[in-house]
This record gives structure tokens, C-alpha cells and sequence, in this order.
């Protein structure tokens, strides 16, 4: 896991996920708009973009990644930690370790029913078509379908096109397989949770079952949004939310 930091260390720190086969360049509206006020911090998940050759291995892994990162550079604890699809899982993931690891915690887009069936039918597609990854026009598709904005489209096809087919599968499985953690109602974070109205209702379903664990969190189900939609493409209107929901913690 690569530690991409952006603005002065003695700001309070937020740290960004990137979702499935994104990276750190996902973030740069993110960065751009905050790292005047705050110290941010952009990990890039194993099997992502500059990271592609190490091996992806599991949501637990990366989050405990995560957590070494915050105890040996942030005293233990950070301003907020954000993350979208995968990397929410993974943010998930660090609360249940961690529960008094960061002041607030947004949740986007984050699968805690386990989708064993599916997983087990998709896996060995990838070892079928494996290959395409590297075409454009597949790659095209894959964007579309995570809502990569076209001025994003060269990254995300350079750096989707190295990821290995271990990562790819690993990464797949650990997605689809996560179950929501027991002690995860431990944790002391406020807490947003986002999910896009347009969404599959099993992350709908998924993240009323977070909002339910965590107490007194807040749900905010998008109106017309889908998946990544409103950080990825609406990244004002999510840089507002997150401004709005920081500033609320702060009363």
C-alpha cells in the first residue's frame, strides 16, 4: 500500500479510500478542495494503480495497513477517514478493529451482505476474460459502469489495465464475501453513511444495516445518484456534504 499525503502534517488528517479499480487520481477534486485545511492522506489499495505489483489479499489486510499507517504517523487516531465501495468496506473494516481511531467516518457505498453465489460465478469468468482488461473498449465499459468521468479515462485504463489477475480475483471475492463485523457498534466515530437511490437494493439493504450497527449515525440515501456517483461526478455537491457533516461534528 502506497501513502500518497497531500498539505501541512500539522493539520488534522483525513484519509481517502479510492474504490475498486480506481486510485489515488479518483481523489484529486477531494485533495484539491481541503488540503488547504486539512493533511490528506490518499492510500493506493494493493493492486492498484503504482501499487499493481503487490498482490491484493483481503479488506481485513488493507485495513490493518491503514491502521499501522495512523499509529505510526497520526498518534493513533485521525480527523476522519472516508472511502467509496471497496475502500468503504475497508473503512468499515478499521472501525470494528479500532473503535476510537478517528473523530468521523463517511461510508460510501459499502457491501455487508455477503454475495457468495454471484462471487462464485463471476470468479471464474475473470479467468475466462481475463485478457480483455487490456482492451480499450472493454475498459470503456468497466468505466462507464463505475462512473469514472471521461477526463478520468486514461488513468483509470492505464492503471486497470496493469492490475493482475490474482489482485482482480482476490479483490472480488473479499467484496462480494464481506459480512458485516460484529464489533462494529463499537465504534465511537460519527458516522455518514451514502448510498445512490439508483443503487442495487442490496447496497440499499446494506446500508440501512450500518446505519441500524451504528449509533447514531446518519443515512443519506441520494435521489437519482448510483453507485459512486456523487463523489466521483458530483464532487462539489460531496465536498459540500462532507464540509457540512465536519462542521456539525464540531458544534
Amino acid at each position: 500500500m502506497i501513502f500518497k499525503e497531500f498539505g501541512n502534517k500539522n493539520n488534522p488528517v483525513i484519509i481517502f479510500l479510492h474504490g475498486g479499480g480506481l486510485s489515488w487520481w479518483s481523489l484529486k477534486p477531494q485533495i484539491e478542495a481541503l488540503q488547504k485545511d486539512y493533511f490528506i492522506v490518499t492510500p493506493i489499495i494493493d493492486g492498484h494503480g503504482d501499487d499493481w505489483d503487490n498482490t491484493f489479499i483481503s479488506i481485513k489486510k488493507s485495513a490493518e495497513q491503514v491502521i499501522c499507517y495512523i499509529k505510526n504517523n497520526c498518534n493513533g487516531k485521525v480527523f476522519a477517514i472516508c472511502g467509496l465501495s471497496i475502500g468503504a468496506q475497508i473503512v468499515v473494516e478499521i472501525l470494528s478493529e479500532e473503535c476510537d481511531i478517528t473523530e468521523n467516518a463517511v461510508i460510501e457505498s459499502a457491501l455487508v451482505y455477503p454475495m457468495k453465489i454471484s462471487t462464485k460465478l463471476i470468479v471464474p469468468m475473470y479467468n475466462l476474460c481475463y485478457g480483455l482488461i487490456k482492451r480499450k473498449w472493454y475498459s470503456k465499459l468497466q468505466a462507464k459502469t463505475l462512473n469514472v468521468p471521461e477526463e478520468l479515462f486514461e488513468s483509470y485504463y492505464k492503471d486497470s489495465s496493469r492490475m493482475t489477475k490474482h489482485s482482480l480475483i482476490n479483490m472480488t471475492k473479499s467484496n462480494g464475501n464481506y459480512p458485516m463485523p460484529q464489533t462494529l457498534c463499537n465504534t465511537k466515530a460519527k458516522t455518514l453513511i451514502l448510498v445512490g437511490e439508483r443503487e442495487l437494493s442490496i447496497m440499499k439493504k446494506s446500508a440501512k444495516l450500518l446505519h441500524n450497527t451504528v449509533k447514531g449515525s446518519s443515512l443519506k440515501i441520494l435521489e437519482k445518484y448510483g453507485h459512486g456517483e456523487i463523489s466521483l461526478i458530483h464532487t462539489d455537491k460531496y465536498i459540500d456534504l462532507l464540509k457540512h457533516f465536519f462542521e456539525s461534528t464540531n458544534q
